[in-house]
């Protein structure tokens, strides 16, 4: 998976996860709000599945997400490959050590006009989504997240909570294709080094700025 297409997954992923203030009412937004409201560091196991336009599984990767408000965050994937993107807060660095392989971009320049911004903004989360709750299945109180923006290359994000904890996301792109997150093992407000979400480039890769 590429810089362009694992950037437009993991930051929108982000974005949704921790980003934004919430004022909307109902069981599942209230759950999200109180889910926010805590945490200014997060970890979590997760699993990641790719459906295509047919809805057969395309994909399927795991690892561990790691996120320091309001603009570092790190997805160390494990399975089916090793891969490793690092937004350090100034840039976004992805990772591939069996291709020996670093892309770079400036973060700024990666998340304009997408709804990562908010990771920067901080605005309400209704500036830039129509929130909906959409009531309990599977035991999880769901929220409906619809885009404002018609550029947008999500058409909906879906949230699923149990007791204030987010377990479930799941993203419906203009293509039909549908990603779904599902975490796990999450432990709130973890301490991390400074150096934590620093990238060091190792010294017999090739590295490509985007």
């Amino acid at each position: 998976m590429g810089l362009i297409v694992k950037l437009q997954i993991v930051l929108a992923a982000a974005t949704a996860l921790l980003s934004f203030s919430l004022h909307a009412a109902g069981v599942g937004s209230e759950q999200l709000h109180r889910f926010l409201t805590g945490i200014t560091t997060l970890e979590a196991k997760f699993e990641q599945s790719v459906l295509n336009e047919e809805h057969t599984q395309a994909s399927r990767s795991q690892g561990i997400f790691y996120l320091e408000r309001p603009n570092k965050f790190r997805w160390d994937y494990s399975e089916p490959e090793s891969q490793q993107l690092v937004a350090d807060g100034r840039q976004i660095w992805l990772y591939d050590p069996e291709l020996k392989q670093v892309s770079v971009q400036n973060q700024e320049s990666a998340l304009q006009g997408s709804p990562a911004m908010l990771l920067i903004s901080g605005d309400p989360v209704e500036n830039s989504f129509e929130v909906i709750d959409i009531g309990r299945r599977q035991n999880m109180d769901w929220v409906e997240l619809i885009p404002r923006d018609a550029e947008s290359q999500f058409v909906r994000v879906l949230l699923a909570f149990v007791d204030n904890d987010l377990l479930r996301m799941e993203m419906a792109d203009k293509l039909g294709q549908v990603t779904r997150f599902q975490f796990y093992d999450i432990h709130h407000n973890p301490s991390f080094k400074s150096t934590f979400f620093q990238f060091v480039p190792p010294r017999d890769v090739d590295i490509y700025n985007q």
